[in-house]
């Protein structure tokens, strides 16, 4: 039986969004409360051992106190950083230590981190962040639970779980960066706060997923021009006046009149090159690059992000198998 990583993030659902809007904070203590409840779901499925990400508020260990379970726990031995470097390079160690899947308890900028290095393992996210498109609102008992299933059978990666597009950033030295949902100009010069959210300062958009009923910059693609979740498509998107204006909810309770130029399809190993120089790119919500003016960066939407582990599927699959009847 294979193990499980778990990557709770202390920092996610806790930013300026907060302030400028109306996102709930998801309280750290919620989040051990949450790993506490995927480790009973892993324990009551055979799991044997489980990998923590070590954190600063120690919510593995939290997690774990008066907990009676027979499986083993073991925390990773990394720097911490109290960065997004964390998520990283705990994800390569995952990886490394061939975990059945990582369990991620973040938004969309934690699994971004994940993703960078998590290879062909596959995520199942849990959504304590702020812009929640890419991880699940789901049960956590029973996130451990198909978890749990995916370690205990050597099921096939294609029966229980599905391949997600990224955006990949690259420049004149090569690939740079990705997203997972969004990649964001803003016409703003420096990258200040890294929540980003002020339309007046937006130039284009790239996205991964348009669906209707997302939240952020995502928003705006899914009620212009939705794409089904497995259209293998993207969206790029101009923001200026002479087109049409779109009322998205940019951020939890933010609702903006926001002025579209044009919207178009784009499709796999499709480049894109970002137009306004100099400016700020946002990824996943979060304001990461300086780019100097005349700097030619391109954007291209790829095929080959991260596996996600379908729940719903993998809970099917293991009732077919009889896994929960006891004879």
């Amino acid at each position: 039986m294979k193990p499980i990583g778990i990557i709770a993030n202390p920092a996610s659902g806790k930013d300026i969004r907060r302030m400028v809007a109306y996102g709930s904070v998801f309280d750290n203590h919620e989040k051990v409360n949450i790993v506490r409840r995927v480790i009973l779901g892993l324990d009551a499925m055979g799991v044997e051992e489980v990998f923590f990400m070590p954190d600063y508020f120690r919510i593995g260990p939290r997690a774990m106190e008066d907990l009676a379970v027979s499986l083993k726990t073991h925390f990773l031995d990394i720097p911490l950083e109290g960065t997004q470097n964390d998520s990283t390079l705990a994800a390569k160690r995952l990886r490394d230590l061939d975990v059945a899947c990582i369990i991620t308890l973040g938004g969309d900028g934690t699994n971004r981190a994940v993703a960078k290095a998590c290879g062909d393992v596959p995520l199942l996210p849990i959504s304590t962040g702020t812009n929640n498109v890419f991880p699940f609102m789901v049960e956590s008992t029973m996130a451990g639970m198909a978890a749990g299933f995916m370690a205990s059978k050597e099921t096939p990666l294609n029966a229980c779980t599905r391949k997600t597009p990224r955006l990949v950033v690259s420049d004149p030295s090569g690939p740079r960066d990705i997203a997972l949902v969004d990649a964001v100009v803003s016409k703003q010069g420096f990258l200040g706060s890294r929540a980003l959210w002020e339309v007046s300062r937006l130039d284009e958009i790239w996205l991964t997923r348009a669906e209707p009923a997302n939240i952020g910059f995502s928003s705006i693609g899914g009620l212009l021009s939705p794409l089904e979740p497995d259209s293998m498509k993207g969206v790029h998107i101009r923001i200026g006046p002479g087109g049409k204006t779109v009322k998205a909810p940019i951020a939890p309770g933010l609702v903006k009149d926001v002025p579209v130029k044009c919207c178009r399809t784009i499709m796999p190993e499709e480049e894109s090159i970002i137009s306004h120089t100099p400016s700020v790119l946002a990824l996943d919500g979060e304001r990461e690059h300086l780019i100097a003016k005349g700097s030619h960066w391109t954007i291209t939407l790829e095929l080959n992000g991260p596996r996600v582990v379908d729940i719903s599927q993998t809970l099917k699959m293991a009732a077919r198998e009889s896994v929960f009847v006891m004879e």
